[in-house]
């Protein structure tokens, strides 16, 4: 069995290692060679990015078969009630299909949180909160497209666990082994 990389992707970076001549890519940060991404995280979204070095490992982390759970702290705007909060656990009506149910709830804005660059946009009038949502599929930009379909858009993303890996321990930018 290969190794699996748990990489804390920073705000910005893009999940490959081909440059694309305007953001900065996983070869400003993985020095080792061989590992490959177990699954992709937007540009704009930051957290845990699994990578390894074994085909058959990375193809079995990102089968939805598998249906690994993934977690994230999602910053929104506004405060979401318990019926949007159902929602997300009942599962979103979105474009391509409704949602599988999703693990949802408040929670206080994550301990060590590291300050993200650019920062978020704040609006004086409008308070904002955070979720912990676990879902069990990944469709593109799914996080988002739930939370605004339910009134409240996310303003930061963070995947903070993918099955039992988890982002503790690692600062943006960082790498473990595991």
């Amino acid at each position: 069995m290969g190794s699996i990389l748990l990489f804390n992707k920073p705000f910005g970076v893009i999940c490959q290692f081909s440059p694309d001549g305007l953001h900065p890519t996983l070869a400003d940060y993985i020095l080792l060679p061989g590992f490959y991404p177990a699954g992709r995280l937007d540009t704009d979204s930051e957290g845990l990015l699994l990578l390894t070095d074994d085909g058959k490992l990375q193809h079995r982390i990102t089968d939805p078969k598998h249906k690994l759970p993934k977690t994230y702290w999602v910053q929104v705007e506004g405060v979401p009630d318990d019926a949007a909060l159902e929602k997300l656990r009942r599962g979103v009506q979105l474009k391509d299909g409704l949602t599988l149910p999703a693990e949802a709830g408040l929670m206080a804005e994550p301990a060590n949180l590291w300050p993200r660059t650019p920062s978020v946009r704040f609006r004086k009038e409008i308070p904002t909160s955070w979720l912990r949502l676990t879902i069990r599929e990944g469709r593109n930009r799914q996080v988002r497209r739930m939370t605004a379909a339910v009134g409240f858009p996310t303003l930061r993303l963070i995947r903070y666990a993918i099955g039992e890996w988890t982002l503790d321990g690692l600062m943006p930018g960082e790498s473990r082994k595991v």
